[in-house]
């Protein structure tokens, strides 16, 4: 096997030309097989696994839209907070803690989308 870095071994390049819709059922299939493009490509030309192929962990779609959603309240909670503030609404710590517990709510969302321990 050739030693030095995948850059320094793989340095000839294919360019292909695709239309839009080519181009995303390349995607979706990359997507769907849990491979960069890369990877895909030169399983799918050579016929075979090719060594060090970058596996990618398909997105968990239910899990990104609930971060989201999570987003938008986080924003809206914010929004509502700041404008308060702007108001001269003294703010509340039940409030504030309200909006931090949010973040984490997102984040531990976040992690779990990712496959780690929240």
């Amino acid at each position: 096997m050739t030693q030095g870095s995948e850059k320094r071994v793989r340095d000839r390049i294919l360019t292909v030309r695709l239309t839009a819709e080519e181009r995303a059922a390349i995607d979706e299939a990359c997507e769907q097989a849990g491979l960069a493009a890369g990877s895909y490509a030169r399983r799918a030309l050579l016929g075979a696994p090719t060594p060090r192929e970058v596996r990618r962990k398909p997105a968990d779609r239910r899990e990104l839209a609930r971060i989201l959603g999570a987003l938008g309240k986080i924003g809206s909670n914010i929004n509502q907070l700041a404008a308060a503030s702007n108001a001269g609404v003294l703010l509340y710590a039940a409030e504030v803690a309200a909006a931090a517990d949010a973040v984490v709510e997102m984040r531990d969302v976040v992690m779990q989308a990712l496959g780690r321990e929240p």
